[in-house]
């Protein structure tokens, strides 16, 4: 039997339709057309998956930090007393703690639910329906995907065999008169996820010289040599820098990131934020960490040299090609075999890695640069494989 729902106030009182319809009418086309983005499953969802316990799992799929947070982090979220009471929605420590790290006005910055939310925040702002993006892949989905959400057209320019960015197939569109729209927002990665390569700070000067927003993605930015270009923006009317806590200072599950505005859209960013968007333990964990800079560093100096490690030793596997990375994971082609079942039976004896077969990362794996022996766990499997 159909289950049916009735609709009060139709055209015809009391018309029932099937759900699925019903909905249909409801969801805009576009979104119901939409690909989802692809998240990687937790701990506790793969444990119960692979049959594996926590501890029997080296998990090297989602570019988290091995080493975990400063030991003032967890301390301080324990011993926070207010967690009944609602977080600051003018997020003032966080933001003064911030500006003396950075060594900028505060009025520049915006703190968010990972950076993902002011990925959505920046486009909720300034995409009309019909606007375009610039988007270069391979490179962080969630740019197409928030993109799509917000109801613009993605227009890429993929990026070259050796994954640099084409700066002038870029200029190029703005040389173009689009049917509908106009280019709104350019997003770029730095250093790019997934292979870990910097686009030069000359090719990011051409690129502020459009009439668009440049949204220049640094999560991964303290791995690649403190490269940053965060100190632009006061110079900038059109960019945008974004950081996150996730990778260096070991809080991914916490969901904590901030940006550098100008200071004209910030005004507009502050009406349409979510007045409790940061919440009290994610504040006090920030400011922590803030307090512990140098441990934090000096993990990340581990890392990177993990990652030259591991760089040197994906090298001798026949079957990968590795590619240099300035960030926390190092992306490989897979030779002579199939990556996905590279992956699965990786999976199989509980290593796990990111795998990719789409344009431009055909037979493609990532691996996160975990601890030294999680490197060596990797690659005893990678060599004992037929």
């Amino acid at each position: 039997m159909k289950s049916v729902v009735q609709v009060p106030g139709s055209v015809v009182e009391g018309q029932s339709f099937e759900p699925a319809e019903f909905i249909a009418q409801l969801v805009r086309p576009d979104i119901a057309g939409l690909e989802e983005y692809t998240p990687i499953a937790p701990f506790e969802v793969l444990s119960a998956r692979l049959g594996f316990a926590p501890d029997r799992i080296t998990k090297l799929d989602a570019n988290e930090n091995p080493y975990g947070p400063s030991p003032k982090a967890a301390q301080a979220i324990a011993n926070f007393p207010y967690k009944h009471i609602y977080p600051d929605p003018g997020q003032t420590l966080l933001r003064d703690g911030l500006a003396k790290y950075l060594g900028l006005d505060k009025e520049h910055i915006l703190c968010g639910n990972g950076s993902d939310e002011l990925l959505d925040l920046i486009l909720r702002l300034v995409i009309e329906p019909g606007d375009a993006v610039i988007n270069c892949p391979p490179t962080f989905g969630m740019y197409s995907f928030l993109a799509g959400v917000c109801g613009a057209r993605v227009v890429e320019v993929p990026r070259r065999a050796d994954f640099s960015v084409a700066v002038e197939a870029i200029e190029a569109q703005f040389d173009q008169r689009p049917t509908a729209g106009r280019i709104k927002v350019i997003f770029i990665c730095r250093p790019n996820n997934p292979d870990g390569s910097m686009v030069p700070q000359a090719g990011l000067r051409r690129l502020l010289t459009l009439p668009a927003l440049l949204v220049v993605d640094e999560a991964y930015v303290e791995f690649s040599g403190q490269e940053s270009v965060a100190h632009w923006v006061p110079e900038y009317p059109n960019l945008v820098v974004l950081r996150t806590f996730s990778k260096w200072a070991g809080l991914a599950g916490l969901r904590i990131g901030y940006g550098l505005f100008p200071l004209p859209l910030m005004k507009h960013l502050w009406k349409i934020k979510q007045p409790y968007n940061i919440n009290v333990a994610a504040q006090a964990a920030v400011l922590a960490s803030l307090d512990d800079v140098d441990y934090l560093l000096r993990n990340v100096q581990r890392i990177i040299a993990e990652r030259e490690r591991l760089y040197r030793l994906l090298q001798t596997v026949a079957y990968l090609r590795p590619y240099p990375s300035r960030s926390n994971f190092i992306l490989c082609r897979v030779v002579g075999r199939s990556a996905q079942e590279l992956k699965q039976n990786l999976e199989k004896r509980g290593v796990l890695l990111r795998y990719y077969n789409k344009p431009g990362l055909d037979d493609c794996i990532r691996v996160s640069v975990g601890t030294p022996e999680q490197t060596d766990i990797l690659m005893d499997v990678l060599q004992n494989l037929r």
